[in-house]
């Protein structure tokens, strides 16, 4: 926890959590991680790539809840799409990779992250990540741009070291910088 950060000033807020299929999600490890120290109930749920990158067990012993990543299951007979969204007062996907900007800004809803979204009438934010060529395409500004005019917010990128071992735009913004803007949004 960030020392200008207060312990509780969370409490009682249920923030969600999307996590897509980027090498950026080890970074929401910490994102979750500041938001539990502040005292939000957080919920966590994954695409089916995002868990390549990084386990559902690490969301889950941080958040003390269920880890989300099947679209259908015996607890949630709405379907946690649906659920989980109503009871959220805040959605924030971290990372926000391409593909899910593609998606969401075109109205396609293929995982749970997705239809989660297309459910949501609470405040948005998603943190992109994704390579600098990625960024810089016609097709990702345009999603963007769509997504904006939709009433989402967007944190990011920042500029730096990629995964693809070059220096550019795309690093998923910092945990402290996505959670202030939790705060700010709610």
């Amino acid at each position: 926890m960030t020392e200008s950060a207060p312990a509780g000033d969370l409490e009682g807020r249920e923030i969600l959590i999307a996590v897509t299929g980027g090498i950026a999600a080890y970074k929401t490890a910490t994102l979750v991680s500041r938001l539990v120290q502040r005292s939000a109930g957080v919920t966590v749920v994954m695409s089916e790539s995002a868990k390549k990158f990084i386990g559902p067990a690490t969301f889950a012993a941080l958040t003390g809840r269920r880890v989300h990543t099947r679209s259908f299951n015996r607890e949630n007979p709405l379907g946690p799409h649906i659920e989980l969204a109503r009871d959220a007062d805040i959605f924030c996907i971290a990372p926000a990779t391409a593909n899910f900007l593609g998606k969401v800004a075109n109205g396609i809803s293929d995982d749970l992250p997705s239809t989660t979204y297309l459910c949501c009438t609470c405040p948005v934010i998603m943190a992109p990540a994704m390579n600098c060529e990625m960024w810089d395409s016609p097709a990702v500004k345009r999603n963007v741009t769509q997504l904006k005019s939709d009433g989402v917010l967007m944190v990011g990128p920042g500029e730096g070291w990629l995964s693809c071992r070059t220096k550019g735009a795309g690093r998923m913004a910092e945990p402290d910088e996505i959670a202030a803007a939790i705060v700010k949004a709610l």
